[in-house]
């Protein structure tokens, strides 16, 4: 513990107090910042201004362990928080997540201006962990072992009025080399599918009409409950859901992936032809030192038969170039597996030490400027590909969900921004009618990037949607809002379709 001499005085709490966020690594860690959002809610604090940038009553750090140099990043922030804090009594800093699971004590110790710590099991605990820090005058470090409440049982303050994401599960139960994340995570904990289901129901009674199956290896889904089917068994009870048109999921485990969820996948109309599947590497050996449970013959044979059943489906992937012992034989064979399965898109990545990894101690790391060389030339290839396949996409007559805010530079091309049902990003000439987020739109794609899709026509029809309903309902009660109670939609949006960290926080 710390010292009140380290924190700034208390002061009357009965006035509106707000609150900041900031988001660090992964789909679980966004849906968890949701999940966040809605209990400091409950608790009475409304959102500080969009670009506050620290002038909040309240910022939370939702950190992570995977990124490189993630707690340098950490600690940079708090620095340059501290003297904002010094300067304004009452103001309150917590961090939670990954990065705060695995330090602990180490935060309050290198940043003695931090009001809490706390954890990954415990993210119910934050309104009173701030209360009792402002009473006592002191430091709350509490971090619980194991998870105490499923998060998706707590208040939400979902980002967006018709995506959301659904936890099924939480924790992962694999061993890889280069993760952190089941340490910091815990072993997998499956929810019962009659909880996902209803809390499914209940968001598309909200207007929701999109939602994204989340878990750390979300195709394991059913470990947890002795049931090998359990997820193909989900899938296809979200097809009985009426009014919910969209479903995905992320992201599977290739050891995991079986026959009955392709069929699932095909045979579910609103299971979306979408899959990320995360590589890693395509060596075996590599694939072995990592410990992988799956080799290049399974992985291929897995994409092969996806696209057997479903023939227009998106296949990503996470790739790691650089893994201690990677020879260029090892890299050739990743870059055949690239070349074979044709991804339409690949988050690469170069591999770095993460201490308290088995990896960060093998012998065989590879020097910077190879990793960096290997890396460049995976990224052209996949580059070169994912055009290629786009281009396939140009002449087709898509259905897109219009979003907001995912193309930046909509209002300078007079266009507006949709996702496909295998999720590529389409901009679209602005209709003459109006055109709402959540709302359907149909458009023919006449021009392909390597990331993204124009479709420069009139479009062809527009649906409106209860989503869209949703979307409008809740930006009007924004508007209606007085000045300083922000309830609104700073990033409106159907959640990001991918992770952008590789091997472990929801990516394995």
């Amino acid at each position: 513990m710390t010292s009140s001499s380290d924190r700034s005085p208390a002061v009357d709490v009965l006035s509106t107090r707000t609150y900041e966020i900031r988001t660090y690594g992964c789909q679980m860690n966004v849906h968890d910042s949701e999940r966040l959002a809605g209990l400091l809610e409950d608790a009475g604090y409304v959102r500080a201004p969009e670009g506050s940038d620290g002038e909040a009553d309240v910022v939370v750090f939702n950190t992570c362990a995977v990124r490189e140099n993630a707690d340098n990043k950490l600690y940079g922030n708090l620095g340059h928080l501290a003297p904002k804090k010094a300067s304004r009594p009452g103001m309150q800093i917590a961090v939670g997540g990954c990065l705060a699971q695995k330090d602990r004590d180490t935060i309050v110790k290198r940043a003695p201006w931090v009001d809490v710590v706390f954890g990954t099991h415990n993210i119910g605990k934050l309104p009173v962990l701030l209360e009792r820090a402002r009473v006592q005058e002191e430091a709350q470090v509490e971090i619980a072992e194991s998870l105490e409440a499923f998060p998706s049982t707590l208040p939400t303050r979902r980002e967006s009025a018709y995506a959301a994401w659904v936890s099924i599960s939480v924790g992962c139960n694999n061993t890889c080399t280069f993760c952190i994340v089941p340490a910091l995570r815990g072993k997998e904990k499956d929810r019962r599918p009659g909880d996902i289901l209803a809390e499914i129901e209940a968001l598309v009674a909200e207007g929701v009409s999109e939602v994204t199956l989340l878990g750390q290896n979300v195709n394991a889904y059913g470990s947890d409950i002795g049931d090998r089917e359990a997820f193909s068994k989900l899938l296809r009870a979200c097809g009985r859901i009426d009014g919910l048109e969209r479903v995905r999921f992320t992201s599977p485990h290739p050891r995991d992936f079986t026959d009955d969820v392709i069929a699932a996948m095909a045979e579910t109309p609103n299971v979306m032809p979408q899959l990320h599947m995360p590589l890693q590497s395509g060596s075996d050996p590599v694939l072995k030192a990592m410990r992988r449970s799956y080799r290049q013959e399974r992985f291929l044979g897995i994409i092969e038969k996806v696209r057997a059943a479903i023939p227009h489906a998106a296949i990503s992937t996470d790739i790691i170039v650089g893994f201690p012992g990677e020879t260029e034989e090892d890299f050739q064979q990743t870059l055949h597996v690239v070349r074979e399965a044709r991804f339409a898109q690949a988050f690469t990545f170069q591999y770095s030490k993460r201490p308290g990894t088995p990896a960060a101690e093998m012998e065989g790391q590879i020097p910077k400027k190879v990793v960096q060389e290997r890396y460049e030339r995976l990224v052209a290839l996949q580059e070169e590909i994912s055009w290629e396949e786009n281009k396939k996409q140009v002449g087709r007559t898509l259905e897109l969900m219009v979003a907001e805010g995912e193309g930046r530079k909509d209002e300078t091309t007079y266009r507006l921004s949709g996702r496909a049902p295998d999720s590529r990003l389409v901009h679209f000439t602005k209709p003459d009618q109006e055109v709402r987020p959540g709302d359907v739109v149909t458009v023919e794609v006449t021009y392909a990037a390597p990331h993204h899709l124009l479709a420069e026509g009139p479009v062809l029809d527009v649906r409106r949607t209860r989503a869209g309903d949703a979307w409008e309902k809740r930006t009007a009660e924004k508007a209606a809002k007085p000045a300083g109670v922000l309830l609104g939609l700073p990033k409106v949006g159907v959640p990001e379709p991918l992770p952008a960290v590789s091997g472990g926080c929801a990516v394995d």
